[in-house]
């Protein structure tokens, strides 16, 4: 069963009353008067800042707000599509998978910056968020960006239900993040039915995935530097991060390593992967020695 919480139209009579105003009084407005309609939603965004020891406000007065004006049309045309895409995907990714029930909540909202969209639990139920202005900012409004995008999201839920950790936190860090965006792609090819690479449309239409097959060895060999020297990984996975021009390239090398390590291993096995360093570890080097 699927829920779908569209908090939308609250958020058009919220803007209509703030859009004139400066930057920090939309913030606070956004906060008060649309977000205090869902505290918990409010909260769930606040603490996704305060975890990277990030200040929300600062983010969106510096990353969102700002540019709200010019994201409206998109965000409207994300939210249609949305609305009409979240069941029969829901439902395409259980035939797929073979699941006979699977309840999740999806959250339609706009917010800070949180991302496009991220598993997590709210209100006692596993939750999918989806983002407007972030959609909006990778344009990733049309129909089959959003599929992309929806499949990867009930990708995590998926990985989450067959790991028993609905919201998969049970670990953190490069490893973890490189294993469940890889294997969340991997979910996305799946019930797409084709590599669909979502985060390849929008913003790099021709040459996103060309650019990151031609340089797999090297990302590779970025990844493992950072990995052991416990650094941040931001620039492989962020929305607002690159590496040499080019998001989001750690969603392309995770999916490869989980793409190997099928050709050994059922894609529901992978799932529930113990020794995740040491196995992805030994996948990347193998792209540097081969590369």
């Amino acid at each position: 069963m699927q829920i779908i919480l569209d908090t939308y139209s609250e958020f058009l009579s919220c803007w209509e009353k703030y859009k004139n105003l400066p930057v920090k009084e939309q913030i606070e407005g956004w906060a008060s008067e649309y977000m205090g309609l869902w505290p918990d939603l409010l909260e769930k965004q606040q603490e996704s800042y305060s975890d990277i020891s990030e200040d929300w406000r600062n983010i969106a007065l510096e990353r969102v707000f700002p540019f709200l004006h010019s994201r409206m049309n998109p965000m409207k045309t994300a939210h249609e599509n949305l609305i009409e895409l979240i069941k029969p995907m829901h439902n395409l990714a259980m035939e797929k998978f073979k699941i006979d029930e699977f309840d999740i909540l999806y959250v339609i909202y706009v917010g800070i910056g949180c991302g496009a969209g991220w598993l997590t639990k709210l209100r006692n139920s596993q939750a999918v968020l989806f983002g407007l202005e972030m959609i909006a900012e990778c344009r990733w409004t049309d129909s089959d960006s959003l599929k992309g995008l929806i499949a990867h999201e009930i990708g995590h839920a998926i990985h989450g239900k067959l790991r028993h950790d609905p919201e998969l936190n049970q670990d953190k860090g490069p490893w973890w993040q490189l294993y469940t965006e890889g294997y969340a792609q991997r979910c996305e090819h799946i019930i797409m039915g084709r590599n669909s690479w979502h985060e390849g449309s929008g913003l790099y239409t021709s040459d996103w995935l060309d650019w990151c097959t031609a340089n797999k060895s090297m990302l590779a060999e970025k990844f493992l530097k950072l990995a052991e020297e416990e650094a941040d990984v931001r620039q492989f996975f962020g929305s607002w991060f690159d590496i040499q021009g080019y998001r989001q390239c750690g969603y392309y090398l995770g999916h490869e390593v989980i793409l190997d390590l099928e050709r050994k291993c059922d894609i529901r096995n992978l799932a529930v992967l113990k020794d995740i360093k040491l196995t992805m570890q030994s996948v990347l080097e193998s792209y540097i020695s081969n590369g």
